[in-house]
């Protein structure tokens, strides 16, 4: 049983009410997921220093291989 305050009293919510607070939770849930994969492959990727001497002196394949690494060790959710 879901329950909601309305005017000073506990009411319990609607199926529509306790679906749509589910939908919400669930899209919340996957945004912080989302920013979480984000704040790890950028803390993991070389600086944009970096990579441009690894394309320089290694070639574009080997800097894709390095970012590909990083995107496999933290997948999108």
């Amino acid at each position: 049983m879901t329950t909601k305050i309305v005017n000073g009293e506990r009411v319990e919510c609607t199926a529509e009410e306790v679906a749509a607070f589910e939908i919400e939770r669930q899209e919340y849930a996957d945004t912080v997921a989302l920013e979480e994969v984000r704040m790890h492959r950028a803390m993991a990727y070389p600086s944009i220093a970096d990579q441009l001497d690894q394309i320089y002196h290694e070639g574009i394949d080997a800097w894709k291989e390095t970012i590909a690494a990083v995107k496999a060790e933290y997948p999108k959710p």
